[in-house]
């Protein structure tokens, strides 16, 4: 599907975009056609390295730095956006956080707030923000969430605020339809990315990303395809869904991984 240019003419915002699957999702969107604008909390550099890919491609790239956890960012994303190119037709709500890492005995409110600031109340402000532009012409909402949301994994804060934005996803789908605003979600398994690869022991990682039906492991461009195929008129009548990207992941989960032996300390 790639290959042509189905999202001619749309202009798209994806968060998360400098790397990992925002960046494959960004490219993705742009091979269809569409104008593509990444924003991330990162370095400015490491976006603008993707809005030159962007570019490459023949469409108009543009990088922004914001920050999804905070409101008055998202404000000043969509204004610049919206400055320049008048409209918003796709967004991609793929920042994402862990938040925090171990036993729930442990946990602190900090580790909460990042997880739900930039896993759920982030997403639904900048999609009540960017849903006001599209309110005229309609469009295409995408929410990132996880397998994690659906069947408990061991990073907990980050599994019960995915299970919240898949249920927030049929929220907005619900009260936006009238606008002609779909909004879905993606819940990938796990998918070979540097946040994956830095966050996890090894073993547990290669052991996990071929305990799936298909035995392979997911790649970006996986979950970018799934996302080009949302966001597209081939999915015109498909809203308030969560699309299951994970190689047959959750039919094969048997183990649950002792979170000490799972997950590298972050303290």
């Amino acid at each position: 599907m790639s290959g042509s240019r189905i999202l001619a003419d749309r202009v798209a915002l994806v968060t998360g975009g400098s790397r990992g699957l925002g960046r494959a999702i960004a490219l993705t969107l742009a091979d269809a056609g569409a104008d593509v604008v990444v924003s991330s909390r990162g370095k400015l550099p490491g976006l603008e390295q993707v809005a030159r890919e962007i570019e490459d491609k023949g469409v108009v790239g543009m990088a922004v730095t914001s920050h999804v956890g905070n409101l008055e960012d998202s404000k000043a994303l969509v204004e610049e956006v919206t400055a320049k190119f008048g409209r918003i037709d796709i967004l991609v709500n793929n920042a994402g956080t862990f938040g925090w890492y171990g036993r729930l005995m442990d946990a602190d409110e900090a580790g909460w707030d990042r997880a739900f600031n930039v896993n759920l109340k982030g997403p639904f402000f900048l999609s009540q923000m960017v849903a006001q532009v599209m309110r005229e012409q309609g469009g295409s909402i995408i929410n990132i969430a996880s397998i994690g949301g659906i069947r408990l994994g061991t990073a907990y804060f980050y599994s019960v605020s995915k299970a919240a934005l898949m249920a927030l996803t049929q929220c907005l789908a619900i009260d936006w339809g009238q606008y002609n605003i779909r909004v879905n979600a993606i819940a990938p398994g796990l998918v070979r990315t540097h946040l994956v690869e830095a966050r996890r022991d090894p073993d547990g990682v290669e052991r996990e990303l071929v305990s799936n039906a298909l035995g392979k492991a997911a790649v970006p461009e996986d979950i970018a395809n799934a996302a080009l195929f949302l966001v597209s008129d081939k999915a015109a009548h498909i809203t308030g869904t969560t699309l299951v990207v994970d190689g047959g992941q959750l039919m094969s989960m048997g183990v649950n991984y002792p979170v000490e032996q799972y997950f590298r300390s972050t303290r």
